[in-house]
């Protein structure tokens, strides 16, 4: 909606996210709603705050890296929910928020006064977003997850790795990021669904669920060969198409590769392939005459391109068969990603300004909207917005804060 200065409101704009979040799961889920435009309060012990602030900090003190990633473009509170008038501050900002977001351990925030049922009382309106290892009721409720077991249970590690080789965990840690984001959408439907009802609700994401759904396609290969999804490397879970593998390319460096896939759903791709790497004489091998056939053939198959590759570098493969209509992907570490100079035009990578850090280069938000736009800004110190947040809240003064920070209730 335009605002009367002409100015694009951001999606989001209004919404009140109350952010009780540590560690991954749900700070994604909230720096997720706040790129949007929502303004996020993140609620902290006065003491320590989120534990990610000082977990794996190169700096005894200051924030990690890992904290400031997670935690970007919101603002930070601290309250003390054990304290009685903390409790009482917590209650005023659960009346005026829209979304409250969570994910202690089993049990924890209801010992604090605060489980769903309270916080309906407080305000009917308010959604209440949960994350958490496992299905509370389920077997595994009382049991603590972080993303490498969210990825073990979730299935993720069955099919990571060599065939004969142990299970892997996948690198990206969507054991942790992906229940958020599966979170962050069911908020945003929650707030659609409460302009038809008026009510708000609950929702509860367990991190083992999530990893499932990611798994999606594995259980394809299940429901087509009616067995476990195996672990096949690079190759297609599906088994049904080559080549579907990670080539070495000139340069001897640890990341000189290109990954080569092309499409189960025909030949044309594979045709297009054989031009660009001048084997034209192969078009009409039985051998490679159909996708599943190929997949019979595959050593063939990755020999025959692999040889290619060899002679290339992971971009010079990349760009010659991308133009061809060949899916290929060189294999970019973070440090070339990092210093894309297109990413950075694009707002993939910013650098914001970060108080003791200093100048701090961070992934931005991937989703560009055409009404809405906000700028990534870092993350706050512990703390930083009390005075700034309980006033505009909750209209306290500056004197009536400093005399909470003495009762040690904020």
């Amino acid at each position: 909606m335009d605002s009367p200065e002409g100015r694009t409101e951001a999606a989001l704009a209004g919404v009140k996210v109350l952010d009780l979040a540590q560690f991954e799961a749900g700070t994604s889920c909230t720096e997720t709603l706040a790129w949007l435009g929502a303004d996020v309060i993140k609620v902290e012990e006065p003491t320590l705050g989120d534990q990610g602030r000082g977990a794996s900090t190169d700096v005894k003190g200051v924030d990690s890296y890992y904290f400031m990633l997670l935690n970007a473009n919101k603002r930070s509170v601290t309250c003390n929910l054990k304290h009685e008038k903390g409790r009482a501050m917590f209650r005023s900002l659960l009346e005026q928020a829209d979304v409250v977001v969570a994910n202690f351990s089993l049990g924890v925030i209801e010992r604090l006064g605060f489980g769903w049922e309270e916080i309906l009382k407080i305000n009917p309106r308010i959604i209440f977003a949960q994350i958490k290892g496992f299905a509370p009721d389920g077997p595994y409720a009382a049991f603590l997850s972080f993303d490498n077991i969210a990825q073990a249970v979730g299935g993720g590690l069955s099919i990571t790795g060599e065939a004969d080789g142990r299970p892997m965990r996948p690198g990206m840690t969507i054991g942790d990021t992906g229940p958020g984001l599966h979170c962050a959408i069911g908020i945003l439907a929650a707030l659609y669904q409460r302009k038809l009802t008026g009510r708000g609700q609950r929702i509860e994401v367990a991190m083992q669920d999530a990893v499932i759904n990611f798994s999606r396609i594995a259980y394809a290969s299940q429901a087509l060969w009616g067995k476990a999804a195996p672990r096949v490397g690079n190759q297609s879970i599906l088994g049904t198409s080559s080549p579907s593998e990670c080539y070495r390319c000139k340069g001897g460096g640890a990341n000189d590769y290109c990954y080569i896939y092309t499409t189960r759903a025909g030949n044309r791709q594979w045709e297009s392939l054989l031009k660009v790497i001048g084997r034209e004489d192969l078009l009409e091998d039985p051998r490679f005459s159909s996708p599943e056939i190929r997949w019979e053939h595959r050593e063939d198959v990755d020999a025959l391109v692999g040889s290619w590759m060899a002679g290339r570098t992971k971009v010079e493969a990349m760009t010659a068969l991308g133009k061809a209509g060949v899916p290929a992907g060189a294999v970019f570490d973070t440090n070339e990603l990092l210093n894309d100079p297109h990413l950075r035009k694009r707002g993939m990578f910013v650098t914001v300004q970060h108080p003791i850090r200093g100048d701090f280069t961070m992934p931005g938000w991937p989703v560009k909207m055409s009404d809405s736009n906000v700028a990534v800004t870092t993350a706050p110190l512990l703390g930083q917005h009390n005075e700034e947040v309980y006033g505009e809240w909750l209209g306290y003064t500056p004197e009536q804060l400093g005399q909470l920070r003495k009762e040690k209730a904020i």
